[in-house]
């Protein structure tokens, strides 16, 4: 039966209303992302509503065949990657002076707080992993990515035991003072590295940790075996910080062209469209003003 997948009506990272519909994901590599070409739909089952296909490169969207199916444009962003090819120096001298600068600086007042050591530690194997695991679900339940956004480290083992036993997992673990506070759990996709799950105890907001503990997991990654880290859908400062590269993608929403699935089209358009209309104005100068009196 093909999975449930629930539309949201969202703001920023708070879900307003949801529509469930039975979707097929058709989730774009790196490869497939790098190479611009767009492989044709599998085919749809009889129970699906349509297809959710993800980080489709705006280059190939035009010649992209929709079967004749209902299409929204549910996301506009970069996906963002580092060439791990080109050596660990190189990469550096690619980031700005303020953003080297900053890292460093970060990492220093994290250590500081931390009896002057910045603690990260490695896990690959399936040994290593069973450590790893439940300090990491720890952390994870403290972030916004589990509360809100559901995409915390899920509880399940066997499926990263099994990655890493197939040498397709990479995983760290920042520590303050004995205590796991950032983590960073990475899966194998060819010859790239994806950015999988990842998140920080927000009682160390201040020390940027989940910043310092991608830095450190960085530099590994330029002695290990993978050509590219992938930073997969969706954009943010940080990916744009430490990525040496990236693609316009889009994701799309094709639906069968029934009843149901024509008000749920129209509903996400008026949504959407109202969600633009409300950015747009509020970057008008007067809007600006009065929000800086109300937050006085």
């Amino acid at each position: 039966m093909t999975p449930i997948v629930r539309l949201r009506f969202q703001v920023g990272a708070r879900t307003l209303a949801a529509v469930p519909r039975r979707l097929v994901r058709v989730p774009f590599s790196l490869d497939a992302v790098l190479a611009a070409t767009a492989p044709p739909l599998p085919t749809l089952p009889d129970d699906a509503d349509g297809f959710l296909v993800t980080s489709l490169p705006e280059t190939a969207r035009d010649a992209f065949d929709r079967r004749g199916l209902m299409c929204a444009v549910r996301q506009r962003y970069v996906r963002y990657h580092t060439d791990l090819d080109t050596g660990v120096e190189a990469w550096l001298a690619g980031l700005s002076a303020s953003a080297r600068s900053g890292l460093k600086r970060k990492a220093k007042k994290l250590a500081a707080a931390s009896d002057g050591v910045l603690d990260v530690r490695a896990y690959r194997t399936p040994a290593e992993i069973a450590v790893f695991h439940p300090l990491a679900r720890a952390v994870s339940a403290t972030t916004y990515q589990e509360r809100l956004l559901g995409s915390g480290l899920p509880e399940d083992t066997q499926h990263i035991a099994t990655l890493a036993a197939a040498d397709r997992l990479r995983a760290w673990l920042l520590f303050i003072n004995g205590s796991p506070a950032a983590y960073l759990c990475c899966t194998a996709d060819g010859g790239s590295l994806r950015y999988d799950h990842v998140g920080h105890d927000p009682v160390h907001n201040d020390l940027s940790p989940g910043a310092v503990l991608q830095m450190e997991a960085m530099r590994q990654l330029f002695e290990d075996r993978f050509a590219r880290f992938d930073f997969t859908e969706g954009e943010g400062q940080h990916k744009r910080q430490f990525a040496s590269g990236g693609t316009a993608c889009v994701d799309l929403l094709l639906l069968r062209p029934t009843l149901a699935n024509r008000g749920v089209m129209t509903a996400l358009r008026i949504f959407d469209a109202a969600m633009s209309g409300a950015k747009r104005a509020a970057t008008h100068p007067a809007l600006r003003r009065l929000a800086r009196k109300v937050r006085r």
